[in-house]
């Protein structure tokens, strides 16, 4: 039985008849994937963001003052014990939310041109109400902090309240509220830290210097954290911390 040879030409025939049919083909395929059905059903993708970093800072704000009130009843002489866990409390809740939470502003690199608008702002308000109110402030010092070495006090001054009271007021509550909101709230926070130890009925011209004073000031520290970012509203309290209670202290 005798086998045809195979045809070369059979072999490389087109299997499309003419051009014709392979346009059209072409055509059909690119109508099914035209740029703008793709575009139609493609869907963002959604990232769910955890119910902690999500959480109202305002409950850890309503603790603070609660624990702030519950320690009134330690001694005078425990004043520092006082001062150390309430500060503690509050930098605790912002440190946990600048290292777990998307909604908190990091401190990133920082121009020098906001780091002295810090500066600035804090001789702007500390330097006249050191030159209106220096034996009034020398007294309410001495009333604050009276028994604390220098050093102790420095360190609260610089480190221990700059750092919580920025990293929850400015930097946490901040991202919520307004920044004359969190000024109010900050100074209601500082009026009940502070005129516990302070003999209202026997000081009420020291009592109404301090309340304007950490009105003044909180204010200015959230209106600084709004125009030249965290760092400089760090800055800023450093600065109005060692003018306004520092000198005053050293100078007694």
């Amino acid at each position: 039985m005798s086998q045809n040879p195979p045809n070369p030409e059979a072999e490389n025939e087109n299997p499309f008849q003419d051009e014709a049919d392979l346009e059209a083909l072409n055509d059909e395929f690119e109508s099914e994937y035209e740029d703008d059905d793709l575009e139609d059903n493609y869907t963002e993708p959604r990232f769910t963001i955890s119910r902690g970093s999500s959480s109202d800072p305002t409950f850890g704000y309503l603790i603070a003052l609660a624990l702030s009130v519950g320690l009134m009843a330690l001694p005078g002489e425990e004043r520092d014990l006082r001062f150390t866990l309430l500060w503690m409390v509050i930098a605790g809740f912002g440190v946990l939310a600048w290292l777990f939470s998307s909604r908190m502003p990091h401190i990133e690199q920082e121009s020098p041109e906001n780091v002295s608008w810090g500066v600035v702002f804090g001789l702007i308000i500390a330097v006249p109400l050191l030159a209106v109110g220096g034996n009034t402030l020398v007294t309410t010092v001495n009333l604050l902090f009276t028994g604390m070495s220098w050093g102790t006090l420095l360190a609260y001054l610089v480190f221990a309240m700059p750092l919580a009271e920025t990293l929850f007021f400015r930097g946490l509550l901040q991202e919520d509220y307004p920044f004359w909101v969190v000024g109010l709230m900050s100074s209601l926070w500082s009026g009940v830290f502070f005129f516990p130890l302070l003999d209202i009925p026997a000081y009420p011209a020291v009592i109404a210097l301090l309340a304007l004073a950490l009105l003044m000031m909180n204010m200015t520290y959230s209106y600084v954290r709004r125009r030249n970012g965290l760092a400089a509203a760090w800055i800023c309290q450093i600065v109005v911390n060692l003018v306004l209670i520092f000198i005053p202290y050293i100078s007694l």
